[in-house]
């Protein structure tokens, strides 16, 4: 059984793997979960390993995985797309997990989150996104950027963006045109399922207003907002976690009722 060095491998096209870690247990008759990182994120960041402790105190499947180029996987993160980062998660629930399944998606993992509840609806129960960020290759990115970036990024191909949490981010043209293909903020999106948002309103990278554009656009009745007045991007300090996990359990209880 892998431990918390050794993940397990799902072998992708041209010879890739995708890093993975099976928690808790499957339990006949409760609905699965699957952790879906941010943008240049890993999973085994804070909130994903207490999500890990939140599982096996649970008895409760959670799959946690890394996309191509991100944390363990095998892949240049400089050649990542939406669309190669939406089959990763794809192959994941369809060919480790059976039955049921939510979807915990944070940042730009919300954004995949929701792609892969339209294109599996008998399958995603459920979503909670933690400062999810839909559309953020156009809205939080291109359109943010000045001439001078766009202008970089057209002729160079890739644009290092400063970052709060380490190394530049690595952003390609191919990512923001790639990006194009899959936006959703722009019409109603059709997912009539319970869906919990959690938001900081500090948060610099993904806005607050950000979360109410998303809520506004989701088709179904039952879709929740919790903002947080000092909560950051991360949102993983201890009170964060606390929320996170209470959100989770009364999501699975909604959709097991």
């Amino acid at each position: 059984m892998a431990n918390a060095t050794e993940p397990s491998w799902l072998l992708r096209d041209a010879g890739e793997k995708i890093a993975y870690f099976r928690d808790g247990h499957v339990t006949k008759g409760k609905t699965g979960a699957i952790w879906l990182g941010g943008f240049k994120s890993d999973m085994i960041g804070t909130k994903a390993s207490e999500l890990a402790r939140w599982a096996k105190t649970r008895e409760r499947a959670l799959l946690r995985f890394d996309y191509f180029g991100h944390g363990q996987s095998s892949g240049d993160f400089k050649q990542g797309t939406i669309s190669q980062w939406l089959a990763d998660a794809l192959a994941v629930m369809d060919q480790l997990t059976e039955g049921p399944q939510i979807l915990i998606g944070s940042s730009m993992g919300a954004w995949i989150s929701l792609l892969v509840a339209l294109a599996r609806p008998d399958r995603v129960k459920g979503l909670l996104l933690i400062a999810p960020a839909p559309d953020f290759t156009e809205a939080l990115m291109w359109e943010r950027y000045d001439e001078s970036v766009r202008k970089t990024l057209v002729c160079d191909g890739i644009y290092l963006e400063p970052s709060d949490y380490g190394d530049p981010y690595e952003i390609t043209l191919k990512l923001i045109e790639d990006g194009r293909q899959h936006l959703l903020l722009d019409a109603p999106i059709d997912l009539p399922i319970p869906v919990r948002i959690l938001q900081g309103m500090k948060d610099t990278d993904v806005p607050w207003q950000h979360a109410m554009r998303l809520a506004e656009q989701l088709s179904g009745k039952d879709v929740q907002v919790r903002l947080t007045k000092a909560g950051d991007h991360r949102l993983s300090e201890p009170d964060d976690i606390l929320r996170l996990t209470e959100t989770l359990d009364g999501l699975l209880a909604t959709i097991e009722a």
